[in-house]
């Protein structure tokens, strides 16, 4: 699985959104920097190429859709954020957003409730 640039990562979440789109429909979900229609058309054949995206034909346009699922996308690219930024070490990825005041004591209880769920 390739990395997404990120407007395909951007483009990816709408289509995860919208489950099937066509080219202006995605453009319709973009608020901000909103890119020319052939440069948005471009993008997503990009995103075909990568293996991300495939399309039903329907006359002259193509509506596209996922093929990767938001949960295996997060999966491998959690997995290598974590391998490059926190040295494979899940501890030091939980204790940098508690030093960073992005997750709380509860929360960290809470999490260590599920884990300790699983065993």
């Amino acid at each position: 699985m390739q990395k997404l640039t990120n407007k395909e990562e951007e483009i990816m979440h709408i289509l995860w959104k919208l489950k099937k789109a066509f080219v202006k429909e995605v453009m319709a979900e973009i608020t901000e920097d909103q890119p020319h229609y052939n440069t948005l058309s471009t993008i997503i054949r990009n995103l075909e190429e990568k293996g991300y995206v495939s399309y039903n034909v329907f006359g002259n346009t193509h509506q596209y859709y996922p093929l990767v699922s938001i949960e295996e996308y997060r999966k491998k690219f959690m997995s290598r954020a974590i391998d490059n930024y926190f040295n494979s070490s899940y501890k030091n990825m939980v204790s940098f957003f508690a030093k960073e005041e992005k997750i709380t004591a509860d929360e960290l209880r809470e999490i260590l409730a599920m884990i300790e769920q699983k065993k």
